[in-house]
């Protein structure tokens, strides 16, 4: 039996959207405040936030983040931010892009890390936007370093990593007690000259293994994982652009999963995830709603 439609509700961008924040936020600050306070504000300094903005849909945006966003001098932004985050901001606040694509760096890293700590210096309050969590394949830690080194006060807010974010969306847990007692999460974009990934740890039984950036090299990732112990038949799924209406979910297994995933036309970006729990994608799929997600099976 096919599962259920649920109905989701559809927020018309950013108006609808800010007009659901902006009552929490306002209630938050109001509790947080103490109404006999009266001394005049001390000038501000120069601050950095790193803020993860979640897997692509802008309602998964912890409050913080969003009220950190909407009062954000300058925005400095990763490419997979989802479309909707940036309509947070306040009209005027400065945007610089330093998305990262493949074969297409905006700014080196290194110029990222420097660029973060003069503008703090000009006294900004800086809002360093990640796709995702900042500390889950993000290079965050890389650029707290270099914050840390020059002294710039910071903070980190977590987002929604999208593995997280995906197999929720695609109805894939990714621990359950009949398939997976672990989860371990990889990255398929490595420095040059890095070794190979652990592919007989990322190949044991019992456990869920998802891999970011891996579309380019998918062929060989489900090769390697089936020469290190995974079967053949083992359940294998891409979710392409996921929480966003224009998700697309591939089921199939990892023999059979990169010629579909070619016929099919998956293209970054997207996440492979490995592992019985993808056997349940059909059977908790809550999102393939019509005109929301695309659902292709084996």
């Amino acid at each position: 039996m096919s599962p259920p439609l649920v109905a989701r509700v559809a927020l018309p961008a950013a108006a609808s959207l800010r007009a659901l924040i902006d009552p929490l936020l306002s209630s938050h600050r109001g509790a947080c405040t103490s109404p006999t306070r009266h001394a005049p504000p001390a000038p501000r300094s120069g601050r950095v936030a790193l803020v993860g903005a979640g897997p692509g849909d802008p309602e998964l945006l912890t409050l913080r983040a969003a009220r950190l966003i909407g009062e954000a001098d300058v925005l400095v932004v990763d490419h997979l931010v989802g479309d909707g985050v940036l309509d947070l901001a306040r009209p005027g606040t400065e945007r610089i892009y330093v998305g990262k694509e493949s074969g297409h760096h905006t700014l080196p890293q290194e110029q990222i890390n420097q660029l973060l700590v003069r503008l703090a210096r000009e006294g900004r309050q800086v809002v360093r936007l990640k796709g995702g969590d900042p500390y889950i394949f993000g290079r965050g830690g890389e650029e707290v370093e270099e914050l840390v080194a020059a002294g710039v006060p910071f903070e980190v807010v977590p987002g929604i990593t999208s593995a997280c974010g995906a197999s929720a969306y695609a109805g894939i847990p990714l621990t359950h007690r009949d398939h997976a007692q672990s989860v371990v999460f990889a990255t398929g974009h490595r420095r040059e000259g890095e070794s190979a990934l652990d592919w007989a740890a990322l190949a044991r039984p019992h456990q869920t293994a998802v891999i970011y950036m891996g579309v380019g090299q998918l062929a060989a990732h489900c090769a390697a994982l089936i020469a290190h112990g995974r079967g053949a038949g083992t359940p294998a799924a891409l979710v392409e652009n996921a929480t966003t209406p224009r998700q697309r979910v591939l089921t199939g297994t990892l023999e059979n999963l990169p010629g579909r995933a070619v016929a099919a036309g998956i293209r970054p970006p997207a996440l492979l995830i490995v592992g019985e729990v993808v056997s349940l994608a059909g059977k908790l799929d809550w999102f393939h709603t019509a005109g929301e997600a695309t659902r292709t099976t084996s």
